[in-house]
C-alpha cells in the first residue's frame, strides 16, 4: 500500500517517470522505502529546503501508523 501511494506522488511530480525506483526493506515493525530518480529529478523531489520530501515522509507514516507499522523514505543519489 505504502509503495504504491509514494510510487504514484514521485512519479507525478518528476519530468522522467520512467526512472523512478523504489526498494522496499520490510523489517518486524518497520519498513524503509529507497527512493532513487533522475539526477535531473532529485530537486523536484525535494523540494525547496525539504519541503516535498518532508510531505512524502508525513504521508507515508500516516498511512503505515494506520496499519500499526512504522516507515520511513529514504531518497537516495
Amino acid at each position: 500500500m505504502e509503495k504504491e501511494l509514494v510510487e504514484y506522488i514521485v512519479k507525478s511530480l518528476v519530468d522522467y517517470p520512467d526512472s523512478v525506483e523504489l526498494n522496499v526493506i520490510e523489517g518486524e515493525k518497520s519498513t524503509i522505502l529507497e527512493l532513487r530518480v533522475s539526477p535531473d529529478d532529485i530537486g523536484k523531489v525535494i523540494g525547496r529546503q525539504g519541503r516535498i520530501a518532508k510531505a512524502l515522509r508525513t504521508i507515508l507514516s500516516a498511512t503505515a501508523t494506520k496499519s500499526g507499522k512504522h516507515a520511513s523514505l529514504e531518497i537516495l543519489d
